[in-house]
């Protein structure tokens, strides 16, 4: 009887410096979420994928870890075989199959890449590829030596899967090798036949600015946009901190509430649960609740962002308006709309933030309270 893959891993390799792109591209925002994030999710749907090892930069491992807390971690190696060696010695014992897939490549399908997993521990070594459409000159000196048969022709894309014995004693024998541009080819110095798996086109590479694009465009067209709205509202109080977004602006009053009293981020985070319909912050840290009293609101919207990311959501934008008679806003409203961008890991430039005055009217005109409006635009994936 066959035996049946049950533990499989995945070296997901992240440790170039993106030079054609002109910045490493791993952690850009790709439809709001980065770009290796998605590749990593990918596998996590993966039922026979037990573990999951990242080779990229110390930096990078900080931000993977706000996203999911059960990765292993490798350094980068000098060059990208080096980098799967790094992220292959860690594989544990137990290992079956191992995937070797490039963090560039976000939109892997995953179960195309269950596929050819499982092809992969059945037959020694398979890659996901894809056929040639364009015709393919051997050019020498600038000029066409020849054209190549296309019927003959796959693209090779990862992830690439073996059986991890058999990786093991190809990087053991073939390591060494500079000139290597994926490990199937150290298989195949091996002896051992490498199977094509088909993919699709979308399981592209994010190499050049134009790669990001396309990427955008389908993504944006398996998902979806909501928009949700908060509103908050507190009494002010001598001898109480004045918190907006996340930043404390000096003023004789400040905000009265079982919590900071961060209006903003109170509305903020209601809007984003309101865009997925899941109700309002009081349901998850209700005023009844003694022990959080005095809860820094930062770790509210904390919490609230994990819920947003559980239903595979990411917020694109949002528009705050803060209402008070005062103290003044308006020299605070960058602080606050760069304190709002880092808490929400958002890029600054879809932060809006201003406030309007009360015109001296009611509790707010006289300095008594002070209230938030709060929208906010999340992209939410087709697989919510």
């Amino acid at each position: 009887m066959q035996e049946q893959l049950s533990f499989a891993g995945a070296v997901i390799v992240a440790g170039g410096l993106g030079k054609r792109m002109g910045r490493p591209k791993q952690m850009l925002p790709l439809a709001g979420r980065p770009v290796l994030v998605r590749a990593i999710d990918a596998f996590k749907q993966i039922a026979c994928v037990k573990q999951i090892i990242v080779v990229t930069s110390l930096e990078n491992q900080e931000i993977l870890k706000k996203y999911f807390s059960d990765l292993t971690f490798a350094l980068p190696g000098a060059t990208r075989l080096g980098s799967v060696i790094h992220g292959v010695n860690k594989l544990d014992h137990r290992v079956q199959a191992v995937a070797v897939h490039d963090g560039a490549r976000p939109l892997v399908d995953p179960k195309a890449a269950e596929r050819c997993l499982k092809r992969g521990f059945a037959e020694g070594a398979a890659v996901l590829a894809v056929p040639m459409k364009d015709t393919v000159k051997q050019v020498r000196g600038g000029a066409v030596e020849r054209t190549l048969e296309r019927n003959s022709l796959w693209a090779a894309q990862t992830p690439q899967c073996y059986k991890a014995d058999i990786l093991r004693r190809a990087l053991e024998k073939f390591g060494h090798l500079q000139d290597a541009t994926d490990e199937s080819q150290l298989l195949e110095r091996l002896g051992v036949t490498v199977k094509i798996e088909p993919s699709d086109y979308k399981n592209l590479k994010i190499t050049t600015p134009e790669d990001l694009v396309m990427a955008e465009a389908f993504l944006q067209a398996g998902a979806q946009q909501r928009t949700g709205f908060g509103f908050d509202l507190h009494r002010m109080a001598a001898g109480r901190k004045f918190i907006v977004g996340g930043v404390e602006i000096p003023h004789s009053k400040g905000f009265v509430g079982h919590s900071d009293g961060d209006v903003v981020l109170h509305a903020v985070c209601d809007a984003m649960l309101g865009a997925l319909c899941l109700g309002e912050i009081g349901l998850l840290f209700p005023p009844t609740d003694p022990t959080i009293k005095g809860i820094d609101s930062k770790k509210i919207a904390a919490r609230v962002l994990d819920i947003v990311r559980e239903h595979h959501a990411q917020p694109l934008h949002m528009d705050i308006t803060l209402v008070t008679q005062e103290p003044k806003i308006s020299p605070h409203y960058e602080a606050v709309r760069q304190s709002l961008a880092k808490i929400f890991e958002m890029d600054v430039k879809d932060v809006s933030f201003k406030s309007k005055s009360h015109e001296h009217v009611g509790e707010i005109g006289r300095g008594e309270a002070a209230m938030c409006y709060a929208t906010v635009t999340l992209l939410i994936g087709e697989d919510k």
